[in-house]
C-alpha cells in the first residue's frame, strides 16, 4: 500500500468522510507545503499525547481535573450527565447552566453492543453517593438511544434523594410548525409552560 493509499485509508475511517472525500483530502494536502503537512502532523500529535480524559467528570481536557471541575464558582449540586465531551460545548454555548458535568462517553445501543458497563455510569454513582449532588439534569440527546440511556440512568438513580430532571425538547427557536415532525410538536405541547 502506497502512502496516499495509507492517508485515504486513515481519513476514510473519521466521521461523514467516505472514501471519495479522502482521496480528495489526501491530494489537497499534497498540494500544500511541506510545512503545512507538518503542522497537521504535529497537532495530530499532540491531540493523542496531551489531550486525556478527566478523573472526575470524563471530559477531555489537557489539564486534570478539567476547567469545570476546578472552577469554585460552579455550582457543585447540579450535575448535568451528557452523551460526550463534545455536548458540553453545546451546553456551555448557552450561557444558562453553571453546574459540573458528567460525561457517559456514548449512549446505550444494544445494536452496536454498547450496554451499561461500557458507559461512564458507576462513576455517576459514585459522585451522586459522595453527598454533595442534590440535582442531576439527564441531557442525552432525543434519539431512541439517548432516551434508553436516560430512563436507565434516572432508574439507577432512584432513591437516592435527589431531584432528577431532563432537558426540555421541542421547537427551535425560529423553526415553523408545518416543518416540524410530529414527536416534535408532541413533546413540545408536553412540556408547554404557563405564560
Amino acid at each position: 500500500m502506497s502512502a496516499i493509499d495509507d492517508l485515504a485509508a486513515e481519513l476514510a475511517r473519521l466521521p461523514g468522510i467516505g472514501r471519495k472525500t479522502a482521496t480528495r483530502l489526501t491530494f489537497h494536502l499534497l498540494k500544500q507545503s511541506p510545512d503545512q503537512s507538518r503542522r497537521l502532523a504535529a497537532a495530530l500529535e499532540g491531540l493523542v499525547t496531551r489531550v486525556r480524559r478527566c478523573s472526575v467528570c470524563g471530559n477531555l481536557t489537557e489539564e486534570d481535573p478539567c476547567v469545570f471541575c476546578r472552577d469554585p464558582r460552579r455550582d457543585r449540586s447540579v450535575l448535568c450527565v451528557v452523551e460526550e465531551a463534545s455536548d458540553i460545548g453545546a451546553v456551555e454555548r448557552a450561557g444558562e447552566f453553571h453546574g459540573l458535568y458528567h460525561v457517559l462517553g456514548g449512549r446505550l445501543s444494544p445494536l452496536d453492543g454498547v450496554g451499561p458497563d461500557d458507559l461512564a455510569i458507576e462513576p455517576l454513582m459514585e459522585r451522586v453517593a459522595a453527598g454533595e449532588v442534590r440535582e442531576v439534569i439527564l441531557a442525552t440527546n432525543p434519539s431512541l438511544e439517548g432516551e434508553a440511556t436516560a430512563l436507565y440512568v434516572q432508574r439507577q438513580l432512584a432513591g437516592q434523594g435527589l431531584r432528577v430532571t431532563r432537558i426540555a425538547r421541542g421547537l427551535p427557536v425560529g423553526g415553523d410548525l408545518e416543518y416540524a415532525d410530529g414527536v416534535t410538536i408532541a413533546q413540545a405541547i408536553s412540556a408547554r409552560r404557563e405564560m
